[in-house]
């Protein structure tokens, strides 16, 4: 379609998107996965149908366009007549907004990797030593919360006085917000499963559907910047990346049906371990910016890493077997 209406070029850009999106996603994909299990057949579809066109035209479209009209103390109507009308002049404006996106974001997927090592890596170690030791910490609540803020202070205080306070206030935001979602999640979860419910359905449901969202605007955002670098295109970018997104929930329903975390046992470990780096890279990006191309590709291999090792785990298991 971009090829037949904007010509060959264009074509080729929304590849390059398109290959961003994806190579940002695989780990998003594997958590979703985790997620999306427990859910019911009804908001499974949901997912696929409402989340898709969230995902594109709510966290790739709209939420940039709020953010910047937030941050930029500009009415949304004008930002988006500034997307459309002037892409540079929206792209300076976006790559202004980086702090409160890098804090939030790096926040919040802090949040997913600590809760993981801490509470829910119970067998099947990958990195032995590492996640053994991250088992050991008190299992308490506020374990999370507090490791997570103690890395934020230790942030805010090598940034000074440049913009500390709104890095501050954003990394909060993000912590609340795990922390609420995620509980909420949890706490519908363990009720239905008391119950003799195993899927989410009703209110736990949707709130499985949201936090699924919120994870998906932890991982777009960041590739909405970068996607700048390659285009100043809105056009382009929102075809690019929403082709991305599409794919990420087709590979999360796979993941799903195949059982995909149950055969290969250290793909969930992989995928924790790639959003620790990526929430590094995020909280990193206020002393030092790594270009998109590594941040992807640190994410692919140690999924890549994670699958061969539970490769090899599940062949020796069959010989054992045999």
């Amino acid at each position: 379609m971009v090829w037949w209406q904007l010509g060959v070029n264009a074509a080729f850009v929304a590849l390059l998107l398109i290959i961003l999106e994806v190579t940002f996603s695989f780990e998003n994909a594997v958590i979703n996965a985790r997620v999306l299990a427990h859910l019911s057949h009804f908001w499974q579809q949901i997912f696929m149908t409402v989340g898709i066109a969230v995902a594109v035209f709510g966290m790739r479209i709209i939420f940039p366009i709020i953010l910047v009209a937030i941050t930029a103390y500009l009415p949304a109507w004008d930002v988006l007549q500034l997307a459309l009308q002037h892409p540079e002049a929206y792209a300076h404006h976006l790559e202004a907004a980086q702090p409160v996106i890098a804090a939030f974001g790096g926040m919040f997927l802090t949040m997913v990797a600590l809760n993981y090592f801490i509470f829910e890596n119970e067998q099947h170690h990958w990195l032995r030593r590492l996640e053994a030791r991250l088992r050991r910490l008190p299992q308490h609540w506020a374990t999370a919360p507090l490791l997570a803020t103690l890395l934020l202070c230790l942030i805010v205080l090598l940034l000074g006085r440049h913009m500390w306070q709104t890095v501050l206030l954003a990394g909060v935001v993000g912590i609340f917000v795990y922390m609420l979602v995620h509980g909420l999640v949890t706490l519908l979860q363990s009720r239905h499963i008391g119950n003799g419910v195993k899927e989410l359905t009703g209110i736990g449901g949707l709130m499985g559907f949201l936090y699924l969202e919120l994870l998906d605007a932890s991982f777009s955002l960041d590739g909405v910047i970068g996607a700048f670098a390659i285009t100043s295109s809105v056009v382009l970018i929102a075809a690019g990346l929403g082709v991305g997104a599409v794919w990420v929930r087709s590979l999360t329903v796979y993941v799903v049906r195949h059982q995909t975390l149950t055969k290969y046992i250290h793909l969930e470990q992989g995928a924790h371990w790639a959003i620790a780096i990526l929430a590094v890279v995020l909280l990193l990006s206020f002393v030092v910016h790594l270009p998109e191309v590594i941040t992807g590709s640190l994410g692919v291999l140690t999924i890549a890493a994670s699958l061969i090792s539970s490769m090899r785990r599940h062949k020796q298991k069959v010989q054992e077997v045999v």
